[in-house]
């Protein structure tokens, strides 16, 4: 299977800053909306979450920065998932262009399935189940996503 794309967009004037790059707020907000994108894509979409009062919330985030993105440039994200289980989505989002090999950022997620009226965790819906499910027999042969699982720190 070819990669996953979830979103696309060229870099906006707005999210520039005074060196001429991509502002690091608004990476994330790259990767938010191809969540987003995600959720429709798994049964997750407006209709649903009005109609079931569930959806996702985001636990944990990392994200690396790995290339200068600059204004005007054409981006795309591929979304790969990494696993889930009752309540929990891993899943692991990349920025790339055209003309470019290398990933220019790199998103790692723990999404939690949430019944909005508690907040509480809530499992997933079969269908829900069985898309995500279908999306990794899918993905199976794509390879390993580079930077997962990575921490923060110095050496003691």
């Amino acid at each position: 299977m070819p990669a996953l794309i979830t979103y696309q967009t060229p870099v906006q004037a707005d999210w520039v800053d005074y060196n001429g790059h991509l502002r690091d707020a608004f990476y994330l907000l790259i990767f938010s909306y191809a969540t987003d994108a995600l959720m429709d894509r798994i049964g997750l979409d407006s209709d649903n979450r009005s109609t079931s009062g569930n959806s996702l919330f985001t636990l944990e985030c990392h994200l690396n920065y790995l290339h200068e993105v600059k204004l005007d440039t054409q981006v795309w994200v591929q979304t790969q998932i990494i696993g889930f289980d009752r309540k929990r989505l891993h899943l692991y989002h990349s920025l790339h262009r055209e003309g470019f090999d290398e990933a220019l950022a790199a998103s790692e997620q723990m999404l939690l399935h949430v019944e909005l009226a508690g907040p509480r965790s809530a499992p997933f819906a079969p269908a829900v189940v069985e898309r995500l499910q279908g999306m990794v027999d899918e993905q199976v042969d794509l390879p390993a996503a580079e930077f997962v699982g990575r921490v923060i720190g110095l050496p003691t």
